[in-house]
């Protein structure tokens, strides 16, 4: 399939050819719902802890007679029971990620590009770089562009004036083609790419 190819100031520069095995494919929500789980997961830091029986500090001894007391026959402070004792089955410090398959992360990546393609929100453009990297030059270029929340993914590696003004844009983010992924590019409206970008990525999903 064929796209046009724009300019960062919304004038034309000609067109490029899609390949339809990577930006033609039908999305399906369970794919993307796996991979997306999958990034989330593995983010988690999972040191949340508590502090068992055996963590406290706290008398093993008996407090209080055994019988004519009116209570029960405790023994251990330590127990989960009182205010101050170990906790019982809390969470212990865990790595939450799991492994997911590469056919199944592939086809991830490509219905979320696919589907940006399908419902008109991909934008591809001759290339991201600017002169000076001033913040007030990209908002100018973005308004042009008709973008206000964009993903941009570049070639290789990201222009360094382009990535300094966009860090001052909220709801703009800016990745090189390696770092593209399912869940950066469906947590934004629109995703702009380089002829960089479109280059690699069907390098990295044949």
């Amino acid at each position: 399939m064929k796209t046009n190819v724009l300019t960062l100031d919304a004038k034309k520069a000609g067109d490029i050819e899609l390949d339809e095995a990577i930006f033609g494919v039908s999305a399906r929500a369970d794919i993307l719902h796996r991979v997306v789980n999958w990034q989330l997961a593995k983010r988690r830091a999972g040191t949340h802890a508590v502090k068992f029986r055996s963590d406290i500090s706290r008398t093993g001894a008996r407090f209080g007679r055994q019988k004519g007391g009116g209570t029960a026959r405790h023994g251990s402070r330590r127990s989960n029971i009182f205010v101050g004792g170990g906790r019982a089955f809390g969470p212990i410090p865990r790595d939450h990620g799991f492994s997911l398959p590469k056919k199944v992360r592939k086809l991830g990546l490509k219905s979320a590009l696919s589907s940006k393609q399908a419902e008109g929100k991909l934008i591809v453009v001759d290339a991201a770089e600017l002169k000076d990297g001033k913040t007030k030059e990209l908002q100018a270029k973005l308004e042009k562009l008709g973008v206000s929340n964009a993903l941009f993914v570049d070639g290789a590696e990201v222009n360094a004036n382009f990535l300094r003004a966009a860090q001052n844009i909220p709801n703009v983010d800016v990745l090189p083609s390696q770092g593209a992924n399912v869940y950066d590019i469906l947590r934004r409206d629109t995703l702009v790419l380089t002829k960089a970008a479109v280059e690699t990525l069907g390098e990295r999903l044949k």
